[in-house]
């Protein structure tokens, strides 16, 4: 599998990702700070389980190699 072909499937798990999370929105366990002006948002659950998809992901590609 060339490196074009696993950018294009990389690319296309990342517009599946980001239509998940504005359909999802927050999930529990992601931290949100609201003080007066400042608003503060770290997805660390988020993070982890895009981690995980991706680490998976590339597992799996490296299989076939």
């Amino acid at each position: 599998m060339g490196m074009s072909k696993i950018f294009i499937i990389i690319g296309i798990v990342f517009i599946i990702f980001g239509l998940i999370g504005t359909l999802v929105g927050k999930l529990p366990g992601d931290i949100l700070i609201k003080k007066g002006n400042t608003t503060f948002y770290f997805p660390i659950v988020t993070s982890i389980i895009v981690s995980v998809l991706l680490s998976l992901i590339f597992f799996i590609l490296g299989r076939f190699r």
